[in-house]
């Protein structure tokens, strides 16, 4: 399955590892997860992960971005993780590689590297990365296979969602035999301090519902900046609690920011995804994210998904 890609990383000495903007657990676990699985196999090639700024996700082990010059790529090899569209890849600088390949679990909505492995049947990328270890021999380390669960562990919804499979459960006991320590991870992921849980509660509050029972919740940037918390935390960290809400199919969180109107979008049955591309963004059937101008946009989307819910 990732012979090519194989072919590609024993090729190039230095190598660039990007993922998505804003990153999730799976982009920074796939990330991390692969910088230190190559290092430990290939030590005597150079290994950067490069991009934005980790947010919620720096409690992982190496999490600090590489910082370096648009030179070094003139003869990399760049590795896209995660990412399902080249609008979303953090650090446009890829582009400027000798050669490009793409890991990812999104829908495919177009090739953008030279060479590509996509395959939506993982939960994760992090999965697909453990699968490239396992299926190529490659020697694990702890903070290789402890990025990577941490990241199935993420988009699978602690083993939750649909995309769970059995292949998920193997991948995740050939990780767990490294040794890591699971209750670290879940320490840090879900460990909430009573402040966050009060915030929690005043996001669910601020639900309001479509003529067709789509939940959402709009928070505008003067609310943001009263609320001091990060935008992830607002956004993505925030649009689950309206998950699990009877009669309720489709759930979407609105939040202003100086970029645009961030839209994270999830569903519990209904593919929600054309309508992210429809605006620009992507994702997966279930979950999805887009950014609209403005908060007209952002109603129009709403209207979209209404009508979605009626089909």
């Amino acid at each position: 399955m990732f012979e090519a890609i194989l072919q590609e990383i024993k090729a190039y000495n230095t190598i660039i590892l990007h993922r998505h903007y804003r990153p999730d657990g799976d982009a920074m676990g796939s990330q991390i997860g692969l910088k230190h699985l190559l290092r430990e196999n290939f030590p005597d090639k150079t290994i950067y992960a490069v991009g934005d700024e980790p947010g919620f996700f720096g409690f992982m082990e190496d999490a600090v971005m590489d910082e370096i010059p648009a030179s070094d790529y003139e003869n990399a090899l760049a590795i896209i993780l995660d990412c399902g569209s080249p609008a979303l890849v953090s650090d446009g600088r890829y582009q400027k590689a000798a050669k490009t390949c793409r890991i990812d679990h999104h829908i495919f909505t177009g090739k953008f590297a030279d060479v590509e492995v996509t395959d939506t049947s993982f939960e994760s990328c992090c999965g697909m990365v453990a699968q490239l270890a396992m299926e190529s021999g490659l020697r694990l380390t702890r903070t290789a296979a402890k990025s990577l669960y941490t990241g199935m562990v993420t988009d699978s919804g602690r083993f939750r969602y649909d995309g769970t499979t059995a292949r998920t459960f193997r991948l995740a006991a050939f990780l767990m035999e490294q040794g890591f320590d699971t209750n670290e991870i879940f320490r840090d992921l879900y460990a909430d301090d009573f402040e966050n849980k009060k915030r929690k509660a005043q996001f669910l509050l601020k639900t309001q519902f479509t003529p067709k029972r789509v939940a959402y919740i709009y928070t505008t940037k003067e609310e943001l900046a009263a609320m001091n918390i990060s935008t992830f935390t607002a956004s993505r960290g925030m649009v689950n609690t309206m998950a699990d809400i009877k009669g309720t199919d489709i759930w979407v969180n609105f939040t202003e920011t100086d970029e645009g109107v961030l839209c994270e979008l999830r569903s519990n049955g209904t593919n929600i995804n054309p309508i992210a591309v429809k605006y620009g963004g992507g994702g997966h059937a279930k979950a999805s994210g887009a950014t609209v101008p403005d908060y007209n946009t952002a109603m129009e989307m709403l209207r979209d998904l209404d009508e979605l819910t009626g089909e």
